[in-house]
């Protein structure tokens, strides 16, 4: 897996291609998310749609890092996830619980939105 990742406007965008399967892929994905809860910013967008296979260990990173961002008052959104990490989403109830934006963009606006509410 590859991760890439930028900060604008105090959110934290993280592009995953590959197969989002554990450690040591998701090392940089958490490391990326510790720097950024201790710069300015407490949102995070993380781009799923070039993601082709995610097993329960991403997933358990996905629930950790939205727990991280929420503990300390802000929010993550995932940005079109591709195929199989949808149905996944979808088949253990987590589209319930994490916010999916279309475009980064649309996660940017529902960042922004959430922040100032």
């Amino acid at each position: 897996m590859t991760t890439t990742s930028t900060l604008r406007d105090g959110i934290l965008f993280v592009s995953l291609a590959g197969d989002l399967v554990g450690s040591p892929d998701t090392a940089a994905l958490v490391q990326a998310a510790n720097d950024h809860l201790g710069a300015d910013g407490i949102s995070c967008a993380v781009d799923l749609s070039e993601i082709r296979y995610i097993n329960s260990t991403g997933i358990g990173v996905l629930v950790s890092l939205l727990a991280k961002f929420r503990t300390r008052g802000g929010e993550m959104v995932l940005i079109n996830p591709a195929d199989h990490p949808r149905k996944l989403l979808a088949l253990t109830k987590l589209n319930n619980i994490f916010a999916v934006a279309p475009t980064e963009a649309a996660a940017r606006q529902q960042l922004l939105t959430a922040a100032s509410s």
